[in-house]
């Protein structure tokens, strides 16, 4: 799936929009019940020390993810690297989740910017390898709550290891245009509806991830169906979700994948309620488009990206001082506010240009964090006591082509 980005920081200060692509992530308790069920991942060598650096680091990003000025003179955090290391950055922008999975299959790369629908399957295929959080010196100002997730870490031997350094993220809102839609919407009901007036000015995210948005809303609605994790689903929690999206697609106008086409509808009212990013309302506001945005009742999806370093890098040292780089309070900052996100370290938020850009962005909230799912890839082994009853990546992908239909 992919997701565009823009480079932007709020209404009350210039925005810049640039068009990037998607990430994503998970849900529930670290590691809940996973040892019952899951088998560990390869094993994988973990450095205990870093040598001289190699003069060279192969990156695969997110774009907006590891700019060199070239976008924006003014927006570089990649050549301040290359100055102060030695380590040359050769960066791949990757569109999809699924072209990041593939590109790392290659081992032509040393590190990856992998999004929840993605982590998971690095980690299980063996493409990424463990991560000594003590040679990255920026990752004890990581905010705790980010750490150790289902997303970017996995149990082995007993012992929560981290495979990824948390980056950024962000949730999934519900939007609506406050001169058509005039009560304001508490739940992800009202673009379920298959009776609303807004019909045919619905939207929803374009991707297979988008299940989890019908099943974390039929927890609340529905809770016989007894869903605790909206990326964990059995047989009859799947067919439940999917239902409801088959029968939500008579209302929907248009879906949306890309950044721009999901802006311009709202702005030209021909979409007046659906699913969005924090960052899309900021630009509207900014263009003064009369829109809302809430976090309804039921909670919401969301997405926090994680750099994963690879099983076969050719270019360990300079990758680990690429991660602490890229995490630093600076260069966290500059990307946090570039791309639209919360950023993962703290001290990030003394550094943005925007001072209250992690009050917007509910950064240091983690009582709103945890009324997230994020994204993560779907597994067979449910990751409870269930077992290996639910539906994988695989059969979403599947659903989903059926219920664009």
């Amino acid at each position: 799936m992919s997701r565009p980005r823009a480079c932007a920081a709020v209404a009350t200060a210039s925005i810049c929009a640039l068009v990037l692509a998607a990430c994503g992530s998970s849900t529930t308790s670290p590691g809940a019940g996973e040892s019952a069920t899951r088998q560990p991942p390869p094993k994988v060598a973990m450095p205990s020390t870093l040598g001289p650096a190699e003069g060279l680091v192969n990156v695969i990003a997110w774009a907006g993810y590891a700019e060199d000025g070239t976008n924006d003179p003014t927006v570089d955090w990649v050549h301040p690297f290359e100055k102060a290391t030695g380590c040359k950055v050769n960066v791949k922008v990757a569109n999809t989740s699924d072209e990041m999975v593939t590109l790392m299959h290659t081992g032509q790369y040393d590190v990856v910017s992998a999004s929840g629908d993605a982590t998971l399957r690095l980690i299980y295929s063996g493409d990424v390898a463990p991560v000594n959080t003590a040679l990255v010196p920026n990752y004890s100002t990581i905010f705790p709550y980010l750490k150790d997730r289902d997303w970017n870490s996995v149990e082995v031997d007993g012992k929560r290891q981290a495979y990824g350094i948390p980056h950024g993220w962000g949730a999934n809102y519900l939007m609506y245009r406050t001169d058509v839609v005039t009560t304001p919407p508490d739940s992800w009901g009202v673009v379920f509806d298959k009776n609303s007036p807004y019909k045919g000015k619905i939207t929803a995210y374009d991707a297979p991830i988008y299940i989890a948005d019908a099943a974390n809303y039929l927890a609340t609605a529905q809770p016989d169906l007894g869903i605790k994790d909206p990326y964990s689903l059995t047989q009859k929690q799947f067919d439940a979700a999917v239902a409801l999206l088959k029968d939500q697609r008579s209302v929907i106008g248009e879906y949306w994948s890309n950044y721009a086409v999901s802006q311009t509808a709202f702005e030209q009212g021909s979409i007046v309620l659906g699913t969005t990013w924090q960052v899309i309302a900021n630009l509207l506001e900014a263009d003064k488009v009369k829109i809302g945005t809430t976090l309804p009742k039921e909670g919401s999806t969301g997405w926090s990206d994680t750099w994963m370093i690879a099983s076969k890098a050719k270019h360990p040292n300079c990758m680990y001082m690429w991660m602490d780089h890229i995490i630093s309070p600076k260069a966290n900052a500059q990307v946090a506010e570039w791309f639209g996100e919360a950023p993962s370290n703290a001290k990030a938020c003394a550094e943005t240009a925007v001072k209250n850009h992690c009050e917007i962005f509910h950064a240091a909230d983690e009582a709103y964090f945890d009324k997230v799912s994020y994204w993560k890839t779907p597994l067979k082994q449910c990751g409870d006591d269930r077992g290996d009853v639910c539906k994988d990546y695989s059969a979403w992908v599947q659903a989903w082509t059926e219920v664009k239909g």
